[in-house]
């Protein structure tokens, strides 16, 4: 059995329970699931500056999640925030996030993908993980529907319209062999875009839970984790504790 965490790196549980729901239908018999929102900060990550707000927060979460016995935790918006960081104060926790675990699935299942975003002013931010994860070759397009990330699941049969012009364009005109859905409150709508283009759809809350799933079971069956050697490696303890850092952030017990 595996034990993962599902954060929602925003001040808001409004999408917790939908989005547990969802997670609930697709996961592992054996896994234990768990979704979660921060108890502050923006409603939204659609700019930079809130995106910064939550960083310090979400990494807490995740270290707390090691030390509660979790196998995974997902850092659930697209723009991956944390997700290095996380894995450099973690040791045995598995720690994915939606574009990676997307990006990853997608080139597998085909040579070139397109991601629907909300709006253009996610596009760079976007562009820049697609980079850092070494996907420029295969990224077709981006797709602009533009819509706020509360739009979403405001109005389901006008978000659906624009998914599939968004997709049809990928597919045909583009060359997109998949389509990533590039927002997590984009959940639910991939089954219906599949049947009508024949292509892959990527759910970008679906792709990091089964992603965290393989990771773990590679984790527990071959002892392949996120190496600490470098790039992972984590801080050291007597920066941290020298530093007063817990007491100055006030997370008493994450570190001691």
């Amino acid at each position: 059995m595996s034990k993962i965490l599902f954060i929602d790196p925003v001040g808001t549980d409004l999408f917790d329970k939908p989005i547990q729901e969802f997670l609930e239908t697709a996961k592992a018999p054996e896994t234990e699931l768990d979704v979660v929102s921060l108890k502050r900060g923006p409603m939204h990550l659609e700019y930079h500056y809130y995106e910064a707000l939550i960083l310090a927060d979400t990494l807490h979460v995740v270290r707390q999640a090691e030390l509660d016995g979790y196998d995974a935790a997902v850092i659930g918006c697209f723009y991956d925030p944390g997700l290095y960081e996380a894995r450099e104060i973690t040791d045995r926790l598995v720690v994915t996030a939606p574009a990676e675990a997307a990006m990853h699935i997608a080139t597998t299942l085909g040579h070139t993908f397109s991601i629907l975003v909300g709006r253009k002013k996610w596009i760079p931010k976007m562009h820049e993980n697609v980079v850092k994860y070494g996907f420029s070759d295969q990224l077709a397009s981006f797709k602009s529907l533009d819509m706020g990330v509360y739009d979403f699941q405001e109005d389901p049969e006008e978000t659906a319209r624009r998914m599939r012009a968004a997709a049809k364009e990928a597919v045909g005109k583009d060359g997109a062999e998949v389509i990533i859905l590039g927002c997590t409150i984009e959940f639910g709508f991939y089954k219906e875009l599949q049947e009508e283009f024949q292509v892959p759809v990527i759910d970008a809350v679906l792709a990091p839970l089964k992603y965290a799933e393989f990771l773990v079971e590679l984790r527990d069956r071959f002892d392949w984790s996120h190496s600490k050697v470098y790039g992972y490696q984590s801080p050291p303890q007597d920066e941290i504790e020298s530093w007063k850092l817990e007491e100055q952030y006030g997370t008493s017990g994450l570190w001691g």
